[in-house]
């Protein structure tokens, strides 16, 4: 790159070697999938809450647990996660009373069930986390290895000029610095999303965790 005392951000983009261009690109694929992921796990947690809200009001209402379950039962993926983990557990609870199992068959049953259906719910809320991890992780040292090359190529384009300047390395040490910028730009709302999911997930794991207990509870009054 030559010196100019008019440089533009899209013409440093533009003008930066082949090799710092493709770090860019590839932090920029990077964002990209960031934010893509960001806002669509925020949609997610959030009809997760909702969710786990309604089903909580239905089910300490004090209506028919069968009766619940059936309704569950008919549109489990409307229903929400922790309507899904009653709705196995109250089923494999039916299913043993039928058998005429013994008190504690019956409650392992439910509460193994529960804790299967639990844990692919679970997996389910935390799928593309390990990836904003990742991305907030890893951006800034690909930033960074853009911004080394683009120094190291500025120096050695000096070489070939008889004043060595300032003027003659700003260009190539500015484009080599947006690497970084864009690296921290991806990285950035990567680490701050993933913060913050991760501690509304175990908010929800928390609740899952207590209701499971208690319905058990509720269960084994019933089998005595």
């Amino acid at each position: 790159m030559h010196p100019t005392s008019d440089i533009s951000l899209l013409q440093l983009l533009l003008d930066a070697s082949i090799p710092v261009q493709l770090v860019m690109l590839t932090l920029l694929g990077i964002s990209v999938w960031s934010w893509t992921y960001i806002f669509s796990k925020r949609a997610t947690l959030k009809r997760a809450h909702e969710q786990t809200q309604r089903f909580e009001d239905d089910f300490w209402a004090g209506g028919d647990l069968a009766v619940l379950q059936q309704t569950i039962a008919t549109r489990r993926n409307e229903h929400g996660a922790l309507a899904r983990i009653f709705e196995s557990g109250m089923t494999e609870f039916m299913k043993a009373r039928r058998n005429h199992a013994s008190t504690d068959t019956v409650l392992d049953g439910a509460r193994r069930a529960m804790r299967a259906t639990y844990q692919r719910e679970m997996d389910s809320l935390e799928s593309h986390l390990n990836f904003l991890a990742t991305a907030g992780s890893v951006s800034p040292y690909i930033g960074l290895l853009g911004t080394v090359w683009g120094i190291m190529q500025a120096f050695l384009g000096l070489s070939t000029t008889q004043q060595a300047t300032l003027a003659a390395v700003a260009p190539g040490i500015a484009e080599a610095l947006i690497a970084t910028a864009i690296g921290l730009f991806a990285a950035i709302p990567a680490v701050v999303a993933y913060n913050r999911y991760t501690s509304e997930i175990d908010r929800l794991s928390i609740r899952f965790d207590s209701f499971i207990d208690e319905f058990l509870n509720i269960l084994q009054r019933q089998v005595r």
